[in-house]
């Protein structure tokens, strides 16, 4: 089993920060698919944004992390139970376990499948699921605000900081359709939101951020490549392209709204 790679504990408080959030939308639909709504357990949860969404739907929610560091910036939830587990870890769905055998009615990865194991942690949910339970993994891809700065953001993203990604990041890149999915798939979705990727590609959710320009700059710092290229080089590659973003969002103290296409496979158990 490959090792745990962290690459977010060192700037845990600003991912907790900066990244978009999740709409309601997504968490209706989920749900809704759902014939009990017991527990729903929420993998890789990070700042726990997706965990404290899934509480307003289930009884209980188990939020598991591999980073300490980001599990001490979760959101606390009355319903919500946060560990540092790694998802594949076989002592994690065990009856002495933090999640028991048969027990959880919707499994939820986050901007985080592309990081795991995929044989280990699917042998954990098919221990951890009810029968007919529902597993959901979702990403989102590259911002969208209007073509000037989403034509920056995507040259900054491949050319300049291009190099500091992790190779896994291109399943996100192929939103998600190249992993493994070993699970009978659900692929009516609501209706395509009109957002799509830098390719064209409709998606069936996107997160809406009305963000000014420091707050759209952090976000773009919270990436991974972002913060590798500063350990590697010990510069701010953000230096490189902030004029021009400047000038291309206009009165840095406006909000505009950004938008994060999401897409997601989803299967039963």
């Amino acid at each position: 089993m490959p090792e745990f790679i962290d690459l977010f504990s060192h700037h845990a408080a600003l991912y907790a920060q900066a990244r978009p959030h999740y709409p309601p939308e997504l968490f209706d639909y989920l749900a809704g698919l759902c014939a009990a709504r017991s527990l729903a357990w929420d993998v890789g949860t990070g700042n726990g944004q997706a965990a404290v969404a899934l509480a307003a739907h289930f009884e209980r929610v188990i939020a598991t992390d591999a980073s300490a560091e980001q599990l001490r910036h979760a959101a606390p939830h009355p319903r919500v139970m946060y560990h540092v587990a790694t998802a594949e870890d076989p002592a994690l769905v065990a009856a002495n376990g933090k999640v028991q055998p048969a027990s959880v009615d919707l499994v939820t990865i986050a901007q985080a499948i592309h990081w795991m194991n995929f044989d280990a942690f699917y042998a954990n949910v098919r221990r951890a699921v009810r029968p007919g339970g529902i597993i959901a993994a979702w990403c989102y891809t590259l911002p969208r605000v209007d073509g000037r700065v989403d034509q920056l953001i995507d040259r900054f993203c491949y050319d300049v900081v291009g190099s500091c990604w992790e190779s896994r990041r291109q399943y996100v890149e192929d939103r998600l359709e190249k992993i493994p999915f070993p699970f009978t798939e659900i692929r009516s979705s609501p209706r395509d939101h009109p957002i799509c990727d830098r390719h064209g590609v409709h998606s069936p959710f996107a997160c809406r951020s009305d963000w000014t320009l420091m707050e759209y700059l952090a976000y773009i710092e919270s990436w991974s490549a972002v913060q590798k290229y500063r350990r590697d080089r010990g510069s701010d590659p953000l230096e490189l392209v902030r004029h021009e973003l400047s000038r291309a969002w206009g009165n840095a103290a406006a909000r505009r709204t950004v938008w994060s296409p999401i897409y997601l496979r989803v299967g039963r158990v």
